[in-house]
């Protein structure tokens, strides 16, 4: 079974459309096919993909570091847990058990993961389809200046093109899975 790697705010956020979306999509995902890749945590909207994605069927596998496994409250009621040493095993292990990555909306942990995820198929070391769910607009501002990079010639049109992005979970999935099959 393809996994998809969603990064996503251990928090919920203050507009309840986020955990509404967060829900959907992990019920979407389940329903296309995909098991889930995440943080490890119950809290926030990793919580919520974790919660939805066990109700709905599907395979989930966290993957939490040590020293946040008690500040996050890792999840104890998923299919598996890795907890690791570091941040840095915990992405390159989420990488590897992966097929693609979804970003919802989160904070600086996502945007990290989310660009880190983006510079390495820039850089060619993977080549697995990359989604940014742009729930509620929340990321026009980021996809704007995306745009503004590339007008300025800082990013070529090739890669502005490393990923996709929609408001529509469905539509993300059936072109996220058109690139892993």
């Amino acid at each position: 079974m393809p996994r998809l790697c969603i990064f996503c705010g251990a928090h919920p956020g203050r507009n309840g459309v986020f955990l509404d979306a967060a829900a959907r999509a992990a019920r979407a995902i389940v329903a296309a096919g995909f098991g889930v890749v995440y943080g490890g945590g119950r809290v926030g909207l990793m919580g919520t993909i974790a919660e939805a994605a066990i109700e709905a069927g599907g395979e989930v596998i966290g993957v939490i570091p040590e020293a946040l496994a008690t500040e996050e409250v890792a999840h104890s009621g998923i299919t598996r847990l890795h907890i690791v040493q570091s941040m840095h095993e915990r992405k390159a292990l989420m990488a590897d058990l992966s097929d693609g990555f979804l970003a919802l909306p989160g904070g600086f942990g996502t945007m990290e993961e989310f660009h880190e995820i983006l510079t390495w198929r820039q850089l060619g070391i993977h080549d697995k389809p990359i989604g940014l769910l742009n729930v509620d607009n929340y990321y026009d501002n980021l996809l704007a200046l995306y745009d503004r990079m590339e007008s300025e010639g800082f990013i070529r049109s090739q890669t502005r093109r490393l990923f996709i992005s929609s408001a529509d979970i469905d539509e993300l999935l059936v072109s996220m899975r058109s690139i892993i099959t």
